[in-house]
């Protein structure tokens, strides 16, 4: 059984054109399903050339001929509001970019677990240590372990310390 498409605005070419220049892979494969069954494939075939099944097919017409090309993407997820606001986040990377201070944080390089307690003392936000790697990832830092170095370093004591014996 056919899908009946009852929009004609576009044609097969211009389906497949407008699939060229989507950037979005799921409106693209939703685009050529449409061409296909455009062409006159059968629900079957134009579902699974698409990666989809007959019924979503089925749901992507329905909503095609509803609103165009344009219903074809993705709703938008509102989800749950982030915890931290864009100007806490920006504190936060401010802070991260300083470093800790030793005689303020009793740290010498930041962990989550103390990030956990400076966001709960500053902010008065509770997240667990897996939310605050998750975000420091999503604004682009890595976790680097680095050799610590104390405050109270003595280079030319360690300079001394070295082997200085030539090398056979």
């Amino acid at each position: 059984m056919p899908l009946d498409i009852v929009r004609s605005d576009h044609s097969v070419e211009e389906l497949r054109r407008e699939a060229r220049r989507c950037d979005d892979a799921k409106q693209v494969r939703r685009l050529l399903g449409l061409a296909l069954a455009l062409e006159g494939a059968t629900r079957d075939a134009a579902a699974k050339a698409a990666g989809m099944t007959r019924q979503t097919l089925r749901d992507w017409v329905i909503r095609y001929n509803e609103r165009g090309v344009e219903g074809l993407k993705d709703k938008a997820r509102t989800g749950r509001p982030p915890r931290l606001s864009e100007k806490q986040l920006l504190e936060l990377d401010a802070l991260v970019e300083q470093g800790p201070d030793i005689g303020v944080h009793n740290v010498v390089r930041w962990r989550c677990v103390d990030l956990k307690a400076v966001i709960a003392a500053r902010f008065g936000v509770d997240l667990s240590e897996d939310r605050i790697g998750a975000i420091m990832h999503r604004r682009g830092y890595r976790r680097l372990s680095v050799r610590p170095r104390h405050p109270e370093t003595d280079e030319a004591a360690q300079e001394d310390f070295k082997k200085t014996s030539p090398r056979p």
